[in-house]
């Protein structure tokens, strides 16, 4: 009746499933076979409906214990996809993230394991560059991080006696009315061997006997200051728990070390593949950095989708490396030498420099930021031959970062312990005296460059007189980009600056609102600058003149540029969305 009926309701088709999920609940002594005769009976009635909670435990059942069977694969497969494909919020259907998470193990017991994952991974992308279903990639995530915490849970918990977040939502604050959460089931566990260190017991569902779920967790009794802190945590409040300040632990010290059942780490590395299959997703790489990056975990397996961020040249996926707020670690922190996941002497935090010096962040913030926090991690890795430290460090000494004569000598000396820092600090003096010269009083106070100059042509040009007189300068047709921007903050008295029609863009604004203080008039008509570095101008506290006629600026950010810019009198904003 439910599959014939004309009436477009779906609680028509509901009520069928939610019989079927009491009739099984009243019938628990079913054979194996009539588990899969009822599941192909109801197959049709989940071509277009997710299956109710309990439907979805029986689902579960199902996959840990006949993981093989062929109902797994022609059934739940369609099923599975359909909820990856159209789920919204996996928090207010709990269980069907759980069935999700058991279809995959299921399809990883199977003789061809992570190969069948793999391609199953493939047919929810689709065979194009482009994945069609934006609900597939967020779904995934929160499927495979729910797993992975799952297996961590209890030990988190155990560290503080502190509830669960799960019942902390349900008010369930006393240790006595505390209720084990809902975890990943472990397939088929074989009972571990105790080790001969302290052995804490983490059951993982109450059914099962505990020998066979239980996770050990080993602990080293090594750091009395640690632990008096451990024990002087106030439960609840600030003591919440927190995967991150559990499982970051510094190998150096070593006062804790989680050692997992072969079964447990067996789910663990399931699903930290399929992140790394993930991540090589072109189309799906942007939005996964985004997903990870408030919530960094240092699994080993992890380290390959942080590289393939840190490789990947695109600003929205490698901008993510950094933290998603001050105060609070990213990855580019946790993979620094001295930091809790690094494992490489630092070789993944170099390029995560590399790429990031590349890209837009080639400015004072970003320096200073690495001076304050990352000296030292630096100085570590340009004495042991990394150019791109070795730049690091020039560009320190270059835009004077580093104030304290002790650290600038120190620096000094580190570049020349080296050939390649010997070679890059002796051509940033030789530029620091042709700055000298550049910036020395004299010259034209207007110039002009011929239309269809370079950014070559401006360098040559520069580094042929003194130009500390030079006011206003005049780019206006020409070929230059955001790459001159390094010869123009050179010029200290310049006050206006015609860009019209070139194809200087954001990078270069952002280096200019660092470096030209002073700067007055500023022409951007036509070219290609966007809200991401116009927004910077609001630093220039000093400019009263600002055209941004055909630009891709909103209005948004010209009602923001009006708000922190006192001294702007005349802006141009026609042909732009603020027009």
């Amino acid at each position: 009746m439910a599959l014939s009926s004309p009436l477009q309701d779906e609680s028509i088709h509901q009520a069928p499933l939610h019989i079927i999920s009491t009739l099984l609940a009243e019938n628990s002594n079913l054979s194996s076979q009539d588990h899969e005769n009822i599941i192909v009976a109801i197959a049709p009635l989940l071509e277009n409906n997710h299956p109710p909670p309990d439907l979805c435990e029986f689902f579960c059942k199902h996959c840990r214990e006949r993981p093989r069977s062929m109902v797994v694969i022609e059934v739940f497969t369609p099923v599975v996809q359909r909820i990856l494909k159209h789920n919204m919020d996996f928090g207010k259907c709990p269980r069907l993230r759980l069935f999700t998470q058991e279809y995959i193990l299921a399809l990883n017991e199977l003789n061809a394991g992570m190969e069948v994952v793999k391609k199953f991974v493939h047919s929810m992308h689709g065979p194009t560059g482009q994945c069609p279903h934006p609900r597939v990639l967020p779904n995934l995530v929160a499927v495979c991080l729910a797993a992975i915490y799952s297996c961590y849970e209890e030990f988190i918990n155990s560290r503080d006696n502190s509830p669960s977040l799960k019942e902390i939502r349900n008010g369930c604050q006393q240790q006595n009315d505390r209720k084990p959460p809902m975890p990943l089931r472990l397939l088929r566990p074989e009972p571990p061997t105790p080790p001969p260190a302290t052995i804490l017991p983490l059951s993982a569902n109450n059914s099962p006997p505990p020998a066979t779920v239980e996770i050990l967790v080993e602990l080293e009794r090594n750091n009395n200051t640690a632990n008096a802190k451990r024990k002087a945590a106030p439960a609840g409040g600030d003591s919440e728990p927190n995967l991150i300040d559990c499982l970051l632990v510094s190998p150096a010290v070593n006062t804790l070390s989680i050692q997992l059942p072969a079964q447990a780490d067996r789910v663990l590395g399931c699903f930290a593949l399929i992140l790394k299959m993930l991540s090589d997703y072109d189309d799906w790489r942007p939005a996964l950095a985004s997903l990870l990056q408030p919530i960094p975990f240092p699994k080993e397996e992890l380290k390959y989708v942080i590289q393939r961020f840190a490789e990947d040249p695109r600003q929205e996926v490698h901008s993510c490396l950094l933290s998603v707020r001050s105060g609070k670690d990213g990855w580019f922190q946790l993979y620094s030498p001295g930091g809790v996941a690094c494992d490489d002497d630092g070789e993944l935090f170099a390029s995560m420099v590399h790429i990031l010096m590349g890209s837009c962040y080639k400015t004072k913030k970003f320096l200073l930021s690495l001076a304050e926090n990352k000296l030292g991690p630096c100085m570590l890795l340009a004495l042991r031959g990394n150019q791109t430290m070795v730049e690091i460090l020039c560009l320190m000494l270059e835009y004077n970062i580093i104030e304290n004569k002790d650290t600038q000598l120190q620096i000094i000396s580190t570049l020349e312990s080296t050939q390649v820092g010997l070679r890059m600090y002796e051509q940033l003096c030789d530029r620091q005296r042709e700055l000298k010269e550049l910036q020395r009083k004299g010259g034209p106070t207007r110039l002009t460059l011929p239309s269809k100059s370079t950014d070559a042509d401006l360098a040559r040009l520069l580094s042929s007189g003194s130009f500390g007189n030079l006011e206003n300068l005049s780019l206006a047709f020409t070929n230059v980009t955001s790459a001159c921007a390094e010869q123009l903050i050179k010029l200290p008295s310049l006050k206006q600056l015609n860009l019209w029609s070139t194809q200087f863009g954001d990078a270069g604004l952002r280096l200019l609102s660092e470096h030209l203080a002073c700067l007055q008039v500023l022409n951007l008509c036509e070219t290609p600058v966007t809200d991401a570095g116009l927004l910077a101008l609001s630093s220039m506290k000093s400019l009263c003149s600002l055209n941004m006629n055909s630009t891709k600026l909103t209005a948004d950010t010209y009602e923001d540029l009006k708000a922190k810019l006192p001294n702007l009198k005349d802006v141009d904003v026609r042909y732009t969305e603020a027009w």
